[in-house]
């Protein structure tokens, strides 16, 4: 019992910390989990904090699931296929490229590290991280095509570094590798991962779509989902990363068809409040691994394995900025005989594309779930080094890079794709054509109601006058802005009414008669009134 309390105590410090540290950051605008990263690496410097230990098991089993699938129920299928030969080429060929240049490079550069050994290492730091690159890139002003393309890259380059993970690692303990074998065991892990992900899907599509579930049952549900579905593949052998994305994605496409705007609305908040405190805490706690890190250098000294480590996360970078750019070309060259969504890249866009390359928690947790010992009870050569490499690398990429990124996309500025409507247009084309519908429902079921409900006299010469509005703007930028500018007052003006409202309501508090259960009632709808006044889109 006392051991449970303990626990229970420094769970709630470590989240109620990082939720303090979230604010200085915010408070100095920098991206949260670059901040975290920093704090903690800082605070491990410190001599009264304990050696803190992150279990690989923890990440992949607890945290790296809801993460995953957040993210691709976040993630717009309709981009994803837009882009999805680049995404392709940067999940497999980046990776691959990536990992091959560390397997040769710390192959020639450590003594007695074997070519093995440098595949499992570049497996575990070529591919950058989901939740490190869904984090940080909410704080850049990057054009929405390459958000889409780098968000989905990070959702499906672990399926192809954890499967080059797995045959390096067997290589090592067996002491047999066969190119052939480990082809065909990456196609198999990547399609028998897809269709876990695809079945599980239609089940708990049939389950939502069948049965009675109400708001708090489809919650409950979503919170089961990925780990059934990420356990259930990983059993078999297959991609618990690939699995997770492919049912999230398609269980989010089908989200407005099953579920009530209560069970969206409820699900939505809950997910992101889980989500990002998962975030926050492992981004924490990969800062405060430096002092388990270092403890087991013990092969070589602390000066050539930091010469090491900086030399390999140099590799890395290069190794990225070179397949960018590389891809761009490729790009141009194919665009001849195949449609492709954009035919001229440009170099902007591939330099700051090989340059968001940041690595994260999932990179830290394969190298801790490397054996301690092999099959024949020998220690497992370069352990310790391997996952020192790994720690110098995720710093160098989220903090370093992670840092300089928004003055890279302030000094290259990245080109938006032609193609791409500002969100403004988007949401004066797509308002006007709802309330264009929501007027001729009205006028043709229930004109002659307007006549005795005023309240929907309202509501349609509401309509009328906003769509007057956005018809002589929904084309023309400088009437577009000088709407925008007559909505967001209204919205303004409307939310300070809500408040004096909101005000007003808690008088009723001190008064008998008047129970809390209403007040809470009207007080939430007071809440989505404010909420819908919000003119920002996440």
């Amino acid at each position: 019992m006392e051991n449970t309390h303990s626990v229970l105590v420094l769970c709630l410090g470590l989240v109620f910390s990082v939720s303090l540290l979230v604010l200085v950051a915010n408070k100095l605008k920098i991206a949260y989990p670059i901040f975290l990263t920093m704090a903690g690496l800082i605070i491990s410097f410190l001599p009264a904090v304990p050696k803190i230990h992150i279990d690989s098991n923890l990440v992949f089993l607890v945290i790296l699931p809801p993460i995953l699938y957040d993210a691709a129920q976040n993630m717009s299928l309709k981009a994803l296929w837009k882009w999805r030969r680049i995404i392709s080429v940067m999940a497999i060929g980046f990776v691959l490229f990536t990992a091959i240049a560390v397997a040769y490079v710390s192959h020639w550069l450590i003594p007695g590290f074997t070519l093995e050994q440098g595949f499992l290492l570049g497996a575990i730091i070529s591919p950058p991280d989901a939740a490190a690159a869904t984090a940080v890139l909410q704080y850049t002003n990057l054009p929405k095509g390459m958000v889409s393309i780098l968000e989905g890259e990070s959702l499906l380059n672990d399926a192809t570094s954890l499967t080059v993970f797995r045959f390096a690692l067997a290589a090592i303990l067996t002491n047999q590798f066969t190119w052939h074998e480990a082809a065909g065991g990456f196609a198999l892990v990547t399609i028998s991962g897809i269709v876990i992900g695809l079945l599980f899907g239609l089940v708990f599509y049939a389950i939502y779509k069948w049965l009675p579930t109400t708001a708090n049952l489809d919650i409950a549900i979503s919170l089961v989902i990925p780990y059934i579905i990420y356990i259930t593949a990983e059993s078999v052998h297959s991609s618990g990363v690939l699995a997770v994305v492919s049912g999230g994605l398609f269980i989010a496409y089908q989200n407005h068809f099953l579920f009530s705007h209560s069970s969206r609305l409820r699900s939505g908040a809950l997910w992101s409040s889980i989500v990002f405190i998962l975030n926050a805490v492992v981004f924490f706690l990969i800062g405060l691994q430096l002092p388990d890190v270092t403890a087991g250098l013990s092969t070589v000294s602390m000066h050539t394995a930091i010469l090491i480590a900086l030399t390999i996360a140099l590799v890395v970078i290069i190794a990225r900025l070179i397949s960018g750019i590389a891809s761009a070309m490729f790009t141009r060259f194919i665009s001849r005989y195949i449609t492709v969504a954009q035919n001229n890249p440009g170099w902007r866009n591939p330099l700051i594309i090989g340059w968001v390359g940041m690595r994260g928690v999932v990179s830290l947790a394969s190298a801790l779930s490397i054996p301690l010992l092999l099959d024949n009870g020998k220690a497992f050569p370069n352990r310790n080094l391997i996952l020192f490499i790994t720690f110098v690398t995720i710093i160098i990429t989220l903090v370093g890079q992670g840092l300089v990124l928004p003055w890279m996309i302030r000094k290259v500025k990245p080109d938006g794709n032609i193609d791409d409507k500002p969100n403004d247009q988007q949401i004066a084309e797509i308002e006007l054509q709802l309330m264009r519908t929501a007027i001729m429902e009205i006028e043709n079921r229930y004109a002659g109601k307007m006549h005795n409900n005023p309240l929907l006299q309202h509501k349609y010469e509401f309509l009328k006058h906003k769509t007057d509005l956005l018809e002589c703007s929904v084309r023309d930028d400088g009437k577009r802005r000088e709407a925008n500018k007559l909505v967001n007052e209204y919205k303004k003006i409307m939310t300070s009414v809500t408040e004096k409202e909101r005000d007003k309501l808690h008088h009723f508090r001190k008064k008998d008669g008047y129970d809390d259960d209403v007040i809470r009632y009207i007080e939430n709808r007071l809440d989505l009134e404010e909420e819908n006044m919000q003119d920002d889109i996440e």
